[in-house]
């Protein structure tokens, strides 16, 4: 159901409100001064709302929020996200409150009822897991709504009817389409379909409808448009938005600085961003005097352009992050703003929120504020240039003067400083760089690289960390509603379970509910073989970082404020923090948004971004499997990365992609699985594949539809025996992916899960 989203928000806005007394559609109309046709469509709005939880009916149709309508606590509505290994996770619309915010419940494998992601679902609770040490567990009554009806997938043509694999689901069996309609599809063709009839909860009996056929999966060109069908991202915005874009870029003078504003378009300024990027919102002032620092952390104002509630808004709002995938920005507003009005181009006088922050010799903040002001860049600099004057800074003095020099130079000394100290703190330095595909002039994969955080990332990274803490600590010290960036400490179990994989690999630690033990392990491997094994392990067993009104703080970085300001051009939360700064500067009575609609907001943000990161990742493994297609039988050089029970993981040194080598393919032995050590150990020969082990690797098989690389073995380079590898097999029966009779092997993908959950 389709409803006005400006409406649904007024509605929220009251019923969560302080000032509200609960009466019926009529009551509400006339509070909100709905015109009649607002009226009429309020029903359905009401309606929408009680279907997904956020509002309740109380007797004689009063409408009343979630919290007074807990009749039975036993049973909630949420949507559901499925996990690899078929258990997946609620979580409760009602949202909780402030002081007791609600658990995301667990579902196990079973009595999920068939549901797929972004279902809505109804639920009982049946209390605490004792498997997960601290969670609700629960069991999928009904399926209430579907979140999405569209799915992308792989044609085929099997026994005489049509099926089609789909794409990111939990289950293996396909969907039958029937009539094809004539359509030209062979068989592995990339499709989008429509469910009519969704699987059952054993994920077999679906049946869908061919809307659109993409085009051969052995096509490289069809990759993106695929991802972005399969994960539901936006094409071009719709022509109500570009409109509206274009009358803020018909009323913008970028002359005159505003009589509001503060003039700092003398202040020398700077942009540093990579070489390629695709925005630039966030610009650095520094200067040095007497022992103290003066920091001016200045990020593009882009709510200026972008009034709230506004058809530029509500797209942004639904969209809530950008995407960046490897050949093609998907942006969260449109262009005309994100890289004109809004981007803090040299020599152009732009608007800002600017944070500046007074400090100490030794970091200790001594004050901040933050204020609406005019900068002009003066030079933009890409990463790399930056490095290269930090190796050899007399090198750029003629071209880019005394000042910029002098400027980098003090930069490079606050933010090493600031960056010890923060680490001294307790903060963890994880390094777990992104993957940058290297295109060709057709977009076709040439080779990739890992982004390596170099101190000229460093730099910008210390400044944005602490505007985004200023703003923070400013904004928690008026007591305001506001979307934080919350990183939950890990469970004691899942640190438990970290603290025994790294001894059980020779690393000698105390308690790992300590930060400090933690970056003791991270420090222990960095550099080595092990290091992106350990960052992954640890990476694994924190929680994810979310969005959300609660203030319970950044684990990883140690902070007990923070939110993220430093980025409106690309992250929605962003942008509501700033309306919330802008709202403080103009000294409204009640600035900041009801609890509530925060919460709501927070989780959409939050499951928007996990979505973009999923499909940025895909795709970028999708590339990479398409062009070692071309490579079979090929060798490179690997590191083991990953040791499970049924095989293991190495990591490609030369391009950044990780395949699978089961025991069928390992030289011939008697092979056993060994924990402590994390090997695979041969009772005959005495071949032994351990964590970290160097190998010569063959590309063996690359399978574009489960999206996996399997290699095989060459030579062990690292002698733990006198056994070493012989001529290696070709990848075991067991490990066959093709489809017999309709279905495929189940036995791989549950292999595949249970590898994904340890």
């Amino acid at each position: 159901m389709e409803v006005s989203s400006e409406l649904a928000e007024r509605v929220l806005h009251l019923i969560h409100s302080p000032q509200y007394r609960p009466g019926k559609a009529k009551q509400i109309a006339a509070e909100l001064k709905l015109e009649p046709d607002e009226a009429k469509e309020l029903k359905r709005v009401l309606k929408w709302l009680a279907s997904q939880g956020q509002i309740a009916y109380g007797s004689n149709h009063i409408v009343i929020s979630p919290a007074l309508a807990r009749g039975n606590p036993d049973i909630v509505r949420g949507n559901f996200r499925p996990a690899v290994g078929g258990f997946g996770f609620v979580r409760p619309n009602t949202g909780g409150t402030e002081s007791e915010p609600a658990e995301d419940v667990f579902v196990p494998p079973g009595e999920t009822l068939g549901a797929m992601d972004g279902d809505l679902v109804e639920l009982r609770i049946r209390g605490r897991s004792d498997r997960r040490g601290n969670g609700v567990e629960g069991t999928v009554l009904k399926i209430l709504e579907r979140g999405r009806r569209q799915f992308t997938g792989s044609y085929r043509r099997e026994d005489g009817q049509s099926w089609v694999y789909l794409d990111g689901v939990h289950f293996d069996a396909p969907v039958a389409v029937g009539d094809v309609r004539g359509l030209p599809l062979e068989n592995d063709d990339k499709v989008v379909v429509e469910m009519v009839e969704y699987p059952d909860a054993q994920g077999s009996g679906g049946e869908a409808v061919i809307m659109e056929v993409l085009g051969s999966s052995k096509n490289p060109a069809i990759d993106t448009i695929t991802i972005m069908r399969q994960y539901g991202l936006p094409d071009d915005f719709p022509e109500e938005v570009i409109g509206a874009a274009r009358e803020q870029a018909d009323q913008f003078d970028d002359e005159a600085v505003p009589a509001e504003r503060r003039d700092l378009t003398e202040l020398l300024t700077l942009t540093i961003d990579p070489h390629d990027a695709r925005d630039f919102d966030d610009a650095i002032s520094l200067q040095y005097q007497d022992g103290r620092w003066t920091l001016w952390v200045h990020i593009a104002d882009v709510s200026t352009f972008v009034p709230k509630g506004g058809p530029i808004d509500q797209e942004a709002k639904r969209r809530a992050t950008s995407v960046y995938l490897p050949d093609r920005v998907i942006p969260m507003i449109p262009e005309i703003i994100s890289n004109h009005l809004a981007s803090l181009q040299p020599d152009r006088m732009r608007l800002t929120k600017t944070v500046e922050i007074e400090m100490l010799d030794d970091g200790t903040i001594t004050s901040t504020e933050v204020y609406n002001a005019a900068i002009r860049s003066d030079k933009r600099l890409n990463y790399e240039q930056v490095d290269q004057f930090l190796a050899n800074p007399d090198r750029f003095r003629d071209d880019w003067g005394e000042n910029i020099c002098q400027l980098l130079s003090h930069m490079h000394s606050l933010a090493m400083m600031l960056r010890r100290r923060r680490i001294r703190g307790g903060s963890l330095t994880m390094d777990m760089p992104d993957i940058e595909l290297e295109l060709d002039k057709s977009g076709k994969v040439k080779g990739a690289h890992l982004v390596v955080n170099t101190e000229s990332h460093q730099i910008i990274e210390e400044f944005m960390l602490a505007g985004n803490q200023a703003v923070a600590t400013w904004l928690d010290d008026l007591e305001l509603n506001f979307l934080h960036r919350i990183h939950p400490p890990p469970e004691r179990r899942k640190l438990r379970q970290l603290g025994q994989f790294v001894k059980d690999i020779g690393i000698q630690v105390d308690s790992l509910e300590s930060r400090f033990e933690i970056q003791k392990a991270l420090d222990a491997v960095a550099g080595g073989p092990l290091e992106q094994a350990v960052n992954f392990a640890v990476l694994r067993a924190m929680n994810k970082a979310v969005y959300g009104p609660h203030r319970d703080g950044h684990y990883a970085l140690d902070m007990e404020h923070y939110c993220h300001f430093t980025s409106p051009i690309r992250r929605y939360p962003d942008l509501m923090v700033h309306r919330l700064v802008q709202n403080v500067i103009d000294k409204l009575p009640t600035p900041d948004d009801p609890f509530p609609m925060l919460l709501r907001d927070g989780h959409h943000c939050s499951d928007q971004e996990r979505n973009a990161e999923r499909a940025e990742r895909e795709l970028i493994l999708l590339k990479l499997l398409h062009h070692l297609k071309k490579h079979l039988g090929e060798q490179m050089e690997a590191v083991i990365s990953r040791v499970y029970p049924d095989g293991l993981y190495a990591r490609c040194l030369k391009l950044p992609i990780e395949g699978f080598i089961p025991i069928s393919a390992l030289p011939k032995d008697r092979y056993r699985y060994e924990r402590r050590g994390q090997m695979i150990e041969g009772a005959r020969a005495f071949n032994r594949f351990r964590l970290g082990d160097r190998l010569t690797i063959r590309i063996e098989k690359v399978d574009t539809r489960e999206r996996e690389l399997f290699l095989g073995v060459v030579k062990n380079h690292t002698a733990h025996s006198e056994g070493q590898p012989q001529a290696p097999r070709k990848p075991g029966k067991a490990r066959a992916k093709g489809p017999v009779k309709g279905t495929k092997n189940r036995n791989s993908k549950k292999n595949k899960a249970k590898r994904k959950r340890r």
